[in-house]
């Protein structure tokens, strides 16, 4: 077999995981449900995250949540503060990328 192959949780129970975590790239996959939230971070690379379902509600560097729904990709730059909320009913679902990956969290597939 050429390829590996990764699975991700389908289902609407709050999950965050480490899909792929390697050099090249940090694929990940979360679900929040109505008033669940992701700790309070700065972005440690650049950062693409795909809104598969729901509402996204996303405050970067203090200027305000903004709301993005289901089929939006945002690309969040280096060292950015960000906030990341389900405020709405809908559950959640986003899958987040960093690239190229942080060179101090790489850890081997």
């Amino acid at each position: 077999m050429i390829e590996k192959v990764f699975k991700m949780t389908i289902g609407n129970k709050k999950t965050i995981e480490k899909v792929i975590m390697d050099e090249n790239i940090h694929y990940m996959h979360m679900i929040l449900n109505n008033g669940e939230f992701l700790p309070d971070h700065f972005t440690n690379s650049t950062v693409y995250m795909t809104v598969v379902r729901g509402i996204l509600s996303i405050d970067l560097e203090d200027n305000g949540f903004n709301k993005y729904e289901a089929g939006t990709i945002l690309k969040i730059p280096f060292n950015k503060k960000m906030r990341v909320h389900n405020q709405d009913e809908q559950t959640l679902e986003l899958i987040v990328v960093k690239a190229p990956a942080p060179v101090a969290d790489v850890k081997k597939a």
